[in-house]
């Protein structure tokens, strides 16, 4: 169990919070339990590992508030948009007797011995945590799975899990599962070119130059003017001859 050392806090405005995260430390509250609630804060030198787990939030750890020590389990962390930094945390009293509901990660041990991941089988995580009703006292870190024997189609339901005493799943109505042992995917991938093939199509040798294709664009080009000139030519009719001009006859 992790102790952590906390200092009480008076002021709650975000200007004294502020000047407490410019020192190092994260303003935080404990509640629950008979005692009021207490508003705290925390260097974050001492807890940043601990948040970036992925077990913290289902972790118990003993706060040691100017010498009085507590059992107790963080709730909810927030964080920085754009630093990403943790800049409030809320952490929950830890009463004996009583229970909570909390996401427990599951880990899968012995790999090895598994004959279907041996077999080229591959391991689909269905859950990688488990929400369990378990006493304040009684926590468990992390729900263990076993893949000895697990051959390939395998399904690990939750029924197949050891779980100590007074801890359950929250889900009651079904025996859901874990993971699968799943058979391999095997991707084709496409065949290479022989060597010494041609990757461009055409015959062996072929090499279309710009400069023929050019060439023949403006031969059917020239092609092109002369049938529309001969069409000219013909649709033009020969001019007709004109009678000359009749001259008003002078007068004598």
């Amino acid at each position: 169990m992790s102790n952590i050392k906390a200092i009480k806090r008076e002021s709650t405005s975000s200007g004294s919070n502020n000047k407490l995260r410019s020192q190092g430390l994260i303003p935080a509250i404990l509640y629950g339990g008979k005692d009021a609630n207490q508003n705290i804060s925390i260097q974050i030198k001492e807890i940043k590992n601990l948040i970036n787990s992925d077990t913290f939030l289902s972790k118990v750890l003993e706060l040691d508030i100017d010498g009085k020590k507590e059992k107790v389990i963080p709730r909810d962390v927030a964080f920085n948009v754009v630093s990403e930094e943790p800049i409030h945390i809320d952490f929950m009293r830890i009463v004996s007797g009583k229970k909570i509901i909390l996401e427990i990660p599951v880990k899968f041990i012995n790999h090895p011995d598994s004959p279907g991941l041996k077999r080229g089988g591959v391991l689909n995580i269905v859950r990688r945590k488990v929400e369990l009703k378990c006493p304040a006292e009684n926590i468990p870190n992390e729900i263990v799975v076993d893949l000895t024997g697990t051959d390939i189609g395998t399904s690990i339901k939750i029924s197949s899990v050891k779980l100590e005493g007074n801890v359950a799943p929250t889900i009651t109505d079904r025996d859901f599962v874990i993971a699968t042992v799943a058979s391999p995917t095997v991707i084709k991938e496409p065949e290479k070119p022989a060597e010494g093939e041609d990757v461009a199509e055409g015959a062996e040798g072929e090499v279309p130059a710009e400069g023929a294709d050019a060439a023949a664009t403006s031969k059917d080009g020239e092609a092109a003017k002369k049938d529309d000139k001969s069409k000219d030519g013909a649709d033009k009719k020969p001019d007709e001859k004109k009678s000359p001009e009749k001259k008003p006859a002078e007068k004598k």
